[in-house]
């Protein structure tokens, strides 16, 4: 069953109907708005980058230490698999503005799968971290006993138990509005006409995994000349 957008419409004190305009019609006001939340999601990540880098200026060897023990290879898998997902997003707006509903939506399928791969790759690999006592709330992640790693270690941990979590929140938010987007979809509320929620959850995933691009250098690779 198809469904049509049906635009609001207003009646002014003469009698006359006026078409609403309302975000879904509003494409540059809506691209404005959601830039504007993007700028904040910026700074609050590029906040926790400058303070990893402050304090990587501080405690050089113990950050390459602690990177060193990182599991580079399930972290480069999940780089792999969120670089698909924003393709397979991105081929999801261009079916969209082409016309092709059902390609858009299995493409919107595809990057949903991906990201629920990615979570389920980082759940790994975090229970590995937690079996070798690096998590945070463990002896090694507490400064002041006898088991505990040195300062420098404990700060790269608690900065990467923090912001892989943050990401990992901001995954399966993705999730849920790509869920959403998918229903809003099937009520023909989102169209090739009236696609800005389309646009705006695409660029909101290009964010997610554009951090990630950094969160892997920044925490994986620094350690990767370190042997043991």
């Amino acid at each position: 069953m198809s469904h049509e957008y049906v635009p609001e419409i207003a009646i002014d004190r003469d009698g006359k109907k006026h078409e609403v305009q309302g975000w879904q019609g509003d494409f540059y006001g809506g691209k404005l708005g959601f830039w504007l939340f993007m700028l904040t999601e910026v700074m609050m990540f590029g906040a926790m980058f400058l303070t990893l880098t402050y304090y990587y200026s501080l405690h050089h060897q113990d950050f390459i230490d602690a990177s060193s023990h990182l599991n580079r290879l399930l972290g480069g898998t999940n780089t792999v698999v969120l670089l698909f997902s924003a393709l397979t997003m991105g081929l999801g707006l261009l079916k969209m503005r082409t016309g092709d509903i059902k390609g858009a939506k299995l493409m919107i399928w595809a990057t949903i799968l991906l990201a629920i791969v990615f979570l389920g790759i980082k759940a790994v690999e975090w229970r590995e971290e937690y079996t070798h006592g690096i998590f945070l709330g463990l002896d090694a992640l507490q400064s002041g006993n006898e088991h505990s790693r040195p300062f420098g270690q404990i700060l790269f941990y608690g900065m990467y138990f923090t912001m892989t979590g943050l990401h990992g929140f901001h995954i399966i938010i993705g999730i849920g509005l790509m869920l959403w987007l998918l229903k809003r979809i099937n009520a023909g509320q989102v169209s090739t006409e009236h696609h800005i929620l389309h646009f705006n959850i695409a660029l909101y995933w290009d964010l997610v995994h554009l951090i990630w691009v950094f969160v892997f250098p920044y925490y994986y690779m620094i350690g990767a000349g370190n042997v043991h």
